[in-house]
């Protein structure tokens, strides 16, 4: 994540933990790369540098990162060649697939993506996917739609050029309480201070690595202490991340990115009391209304893709459209629960293998065989 000068979000303690970014097998890992980075954020990232002066994290294990990257890139291409991958490839021109990313990590990979994905697919615009819901037809067959969560600021500095060459429409689903600042992802955060001697109460006998999965099943609440207590406890403050600002989120709508909802803080809603679900979902509505010239946003992501009936009520009273999980599945081309929209886990460091079977479905049919969420 772009604390200081790293670029990311999503990382192994990112948004979306839970989704393992790849086993020692390789097929169950979410949408880990073929790097060693696909662990269980469902993206990779760079490493957040340390600020000077202070302890290092402890380094990896470079041999056992290389054997798994090797497994996993092995498995993904006999996935690719396997003789399911047409049979899905063709089963998927009748699916809506969402990619949901989140920062641009790698440029180069990312843009090659891109130019597959024109290649084999039909990109539309997140107005598509609205008048679909609204009218009640379908879109058309291969239709993809790419999704940033979080409001990475790779995402305009990184993405949109790519984007905008290539003319692939897309939509940044962002937090709120960061825009115009500098304060890190509180993910980003807890992880830099846990690995730099952090502690908390409710993290007792937590390995540093598993800290945020670990505050993830916290109320709230607790989350809040826990980072509190870690802000305290560990030996170096994490580093500062430039973050978006509204000028940036204007530049992104007019440059075909639409901007939607991930409240205000992201915290995870089914761990929230019914006050603070309507207060983060709410505060970042009305902020975006503001920065975005009176125009109300429309869609919602869930933070990571927690689903709550609390925040779908609220959606609903606010007049969303659409809302978007985390679950690493297609969609159908009329999806029928509109503030339940599947998306397939994807990041910028995704190989081209992997990235085909994920576009497919082949990945994810068997990610959720091996019992993956």
């Amino acid at each position: 994540m772009p604390e200081g000068t790293a670029r990311s979000t999503g990382t192994a303690h990112g948004p979306s933990a839970g989704t393992a970014g790849g086993t020692a097998g390789g097929t169950a890992g979410g949408t880990g790369t073929g790097t060693a980075g696909g662990t269980a954020g469902g993206t990779a990232t760079r490493p957040v540098p340390a600020p000077t002066g202070a302890p290092a994290a402890p380094p990896a294990t470079g041999p056992r990162r290389a054997r798994l990257a090797g497994r996993r890139a092995t498995v993904d291409a006999v996935l690719r060649n396997s003789p399911l991958q047409p049979l899905f490839r063709l089963a998927a021109t009748r699916r809506l697939a969402v990619l949901a990313y989140h920062g641009v990590d790698d440029p180069r990979v990312f843009a090659l993506q891109m130019e597959r994905l024109v290649r084999v697919a039909r990109p539309v615009p997140f107005a598509a996917v609205e008048e679909a819901v609204r009218t009640g037809r379908a879109l058309p067959p291969r239709s993809v739609l790419v999704t940033f969560d979080d409001g990475d600021r790779t995402v305009l500095t990184e993405g949109l050029p790519v984007l905008t060459r290539l003319g692939i429409p897309a939509a940044a689903f962002v937090v709120t309480d960061l825009i115009g600042g500098d304060q890190p992802f509180w993910w980003a955060e807890a992880a830099f201070l846990a690995a730099h001697g952090g502690t908390a109460r409710s993290l007792a006998d937590c390995p540093p690595g598993e800290a945020v999965r670990r505050m993830k099943a916290l109320t709230d609440g607790e989350r809040r202490a826990a980072l509190a207590e870690l802000r305290e406890s560990a030996r170096a403050r994490a580093p500062r991340q430039e973050q978006l600002t509204p000028a940036d989120l204007l530049t992104l709508v007019r440059n075909g990115v639409a901007v939607g909802n991930h409240t205000a803080g992201h915290p995870c809603l089914d761990r929230c009391e019914g006050g603070t679900v309507r207060e983060e979902i709410r505060r970042a509505h009305d902020a975006l209304t503001g920065w975005l010239g009176g125009t109300e946003p429309t869609a919602f992501a869930y933070p990571n893709g927690n689903v709550d009936p609390r925040a779908e009520a609220e959606l609903r009273r606010l007049g969303y459209r659409t809302g978007f999980l985390f679950d690493h599945r297609h969609d159908r081309l009329m999806p029928p629960h509109p503030l339940r929209i599947s998306r397939l886990r994807v990041n910028s460091t995704t190989g081209r293998d992997r990235f085909d079977t994920i576009l497919s479905g082949l990945h994810p049919a068997v990610h959720h065989l091996r019992g993956g969420h």
